[in-house]
Order: structure tokens, then C-alpha cells, then sequence
């Protein structure tokens, strides 16, 4: 629980983008007990390098929605000894099972040509995060659907109902599998979906029985979603719920429930100097329309108004 020191120390933002001190992206949330976990990747591109520079992962908390505590980096790419692991900490996702925590992390393989994922584990969602492996869960030599090294990237975990996981990932096509209890090995076959113009970012999260399975679609991005009866669909094609970035490519959602309202985290590029690789973690409320879809969602400089949870108290 949050004590009122604990607040003092927070970066009490109230608007977006959220975290005016460092360039962040590809937004990872884990609600627990109370709090918002945000896993964001650290963007240290300067205003004239031309790729991504990204040497670690950041981890930020809240029990409001409004303030928010640095809790610095749980964990950075050299964490995973197979990888080159020196500026590649790209998009990742975070989940909880039987008191520990789990960090699937899109890395660059150092033997098997292009990215990769690897799994991390902590007792503690700040971290530190520690391989839980030693080797990669996902190599780009696993899926031959597309001629591209970067096509096994942006990890989404969902666990459903009745415990059985998921892990869903890709660039260009579209893949999942089930995991194991242990979360770290695959339990059966990867497999691929059809999606329309998907590019990356598939998330999958459950609202009142209905599988909302949303993604990056075209290039520039726009946010839309599918929706289905199970984890593994089928899926239906629902819509845009967010419209392609003015100065970035790239937009990456996470969706999320907290303290009985609904959230999309997302990224823009609208700090002062931002820009392609100099992105920015941003958050909008939304409520779901009457049949269970999801309304289009305008990026706000406001963001949503305070939302304590006892864990503030």
C-alpha cells in the first residue's frame, strides 16, 4: 500500500503525455492489488540518430491513475545472456501467476539471426527481473510465415478464466500459442490468424465474457480489435478505436481494467522534441457501449480524472 510519503515521491502528472521526464513507449499494464504496474520501453534515441536506441525498461506505479511513482528499471535487454542485449529493449508484457511475475520481453537473438522473445521472473513486480530460461521462448527460425527478422516481436500474455495462458506476438502475421503453468515453456503447437491488415501489437484482454483481441493495424498505425467467444476465437472484426499518430508510426495499446473503470494506454510522440524514436506513454478512460464494443477513443492532453483505490489509503 501507498503511504503518503510514498506520494510525495511521485512524478504527480496530471495530463498526458504521462511522464514528462523521460521519452517512453510500448506501454506493458499489470493491475495488482490495487496498483498500476506500467512497463514502458526507455526511448534514448538522440533528435538525429535514425533507429530506435533503447537500452532499458522502465517501470512506473499508481493507485489513481494521476500519480505516478519512478520505480526506475527492473530489468534491461543484458539480462538475457543469449541475446546482444545492448539496445534493444522493444515492446514487452507482464503478468502475475502464483505469487510471481512474469516479463516477456522482445530481444535481439545473438546466434539465430533476428528478434526474439525471452521470458524474465521476479517475486516482485518492480523486479529485479531475472532470466527465467536461459534461452529464447520464441527464435525467428520457430516461424517461417514472414521473410523478415522481425517478425516474432511485441508479446501479449493473457491468462484466462480457467488458468490456462497465452502468449500472443507478431509482426506482419499473427501468431499464439498456450503456455504451460510454469509459463515459461509452450504447451503444444504455435499457431498463426488472419487478421485484417495486421502489423504488430496483438493484445488480448476479457470483458464481461466477450475476448477483445486488438492490435496495430497499417502502417502508420491505427488501433483496432476483433472480438470472440474464447481465447482462440473465432473473431469478428469490430473497428478503429484509435486513429494513426501525427509524428509516429507506431501507437501500441494496452487495455486495462482498474478500480471499476476502463483504460488504453498507448503512445504518441508529443513531448517537446519528440518524434519517431522519441515516443511518449500516454492514457485515456473509455467505457464500453451498450452491446459490449469498444467506442473510438481521442487521444487528451487531460487523461482521465483520479481514480484512488483503497490502495492509496
Amino acid at each position: 500500500m501507498f503511504a503518503a510519503a510514498s506520494l510525495l515521491a511521485c512524478a504527480a502528472h496530471a495530463a498526458n503525455p504521462l511522464f514528462p521526464k523521460l521519452f517512453t513507449a510500448d506501454p506493458a499494464a499489470l493491475v495488482d492489488n490495487g496498483t498500476v504496474y506500467l512497463y514502458v520501453g526507455h526511448d534514448q534515441a538522440s533528435p538525429a540518430d535514425k533507429d530506435y536506441v533503447m537500452k532499458e525498461w522502465r517501470m512506473y506505479s499508481s493507485c489513481d491513475m494521476k500519480n505516478w511513482t519512478d520505480r526506475g528499471s527492473p530489468i534491461q535487454p543484458s539480462a538475457f545472456k543469449w541475446a546482444i542485449g545492448k539496445v534493444d529493449a522493444w515492446a514487452a508484457d507482464v503478468t502475475k501467476r502464483d505469487g510471481k511475475y512474469y516479463f516477456y520481453a522482445t530481444v535481439d537473438h545473438a546466434k539465430i539471426p533476428g528478434r526474439a522473445i525471452g521470458v524474465a521472473v521476479s517475486d516482485k513486480p518492480e523486479g529485479p527481473f531475472v532470466d527465467a530460461r536461459g534461452s529464447a521462448l520464441v527464435t525467428n527460425d520457430m516461424t517461417l510465415e514472414a521473410p523478415i527478422a522481425w517478425d516474432d516481436i511485441d508479446p501479449g500474455v493473457f491468462i484466462d478464466d480457467d488458468g490456462q495462458a497465452y502468449l500472443y506476438w507478431g509482426n506482419t502475421v499473427m501468431k499464439y500459442a498456450k503456455l504451460k503453468p510454469n509459463m515459461i515453456e509452450f504447451d503444444g503447437p504455435i499457431h498463426t490468424v488472419g487478421m485484417d491488415r495486421f502489423t504488430e501489437a496483438p493484445y488480448l484482454h476479457k470483458h464481461k465474457g466477450t475476448y477483445y483481441l486488438s492490435y496495430s493495424r497499417d502502417f502508420p498505425e491505427e488501433t483496432a480489435y476483433y472480438t470472440g467467444p474464447s481465447a482462440t476465437g473465432p473473431w469478428k472484426f469490430q473497428g478503429v478505436i484509435m486513429s494513426k499518430n501525427e509524428k509516429v508510426k507506431t501507437i501500441h495499446q494496452a487495455i486495462v481494467e482498474f478500480n471499476g473503470k476502463n483504460y488504453i494506454f498507448y503512445h504518441n510522440a508529443k513531448l517537446p522534441g519528440g518524434g519517431e524514436y522519441r515516443r511518449s506513454v500516454a492514457v485515456e478512460e473509455f467505457s464500453y457501449n451498450a452491446d459490449g464494443t469498444i467506442p473510438f477513443i481521442k487521444q487528451t492532453k487531460e487523461g482521465p480524472a483520479a481514480n484512488p483505490s483503497a490502495a492509496c489509503k
